[in-house]
């Protein structure tokens, strides 16, 4: 049992690095600097660090790895909150809609421009 459980927590290591550097990508195209740097090749639980500067100070730093998941949000240096686990993976999800919703807006004045 405890092997098999070991491969899934690797599995989700894994994907979490793809969707990580999807996210800093997106982030970057809609005018955010992101980064997200993976160690090794990103699979067998290497794991990724994936940093967002979010305007006016705000920061947010992800960590994922075979050590654990972590997410850290800081403002002008001091941290503001630490979650991990399934909470902080849950946060990855607001810094999505922060991507489309600015990629949404862009668009619009495009649109308006146009």
């Amino acid at each position: 049992m405890f092997p098999r459980l070991a491969e899934h927590y690797r599995s989700v290591v894994e994907d979490l690095v793809m969707s990580l550097q999807a996210l800093a990508s997106s982030l970057q195209s809609a005018g955010f600097t992101a980064t997200c740097y993976s160690c090794g090749d990103g699979r067998d639980g290497h794991g990724a660090s994936f940093v967002a500067d979010i305007g006016d100070g705000h920061m947010v730093r992800f960590l994922v790895s075979d050590f654990g998941i972590s997410w850290v949000e800081s403002r002008n240096g001091r941290e503001l909150v630490k979650l991990e686990g399934a909470e902080a993976i849950q946060e990855l999800q607001r810094m999505a809609d922060l991507a489309q919703e600015s990629q949404v807006r862009a668009m619009q004045s495009l649109a308006q421009a146009a």
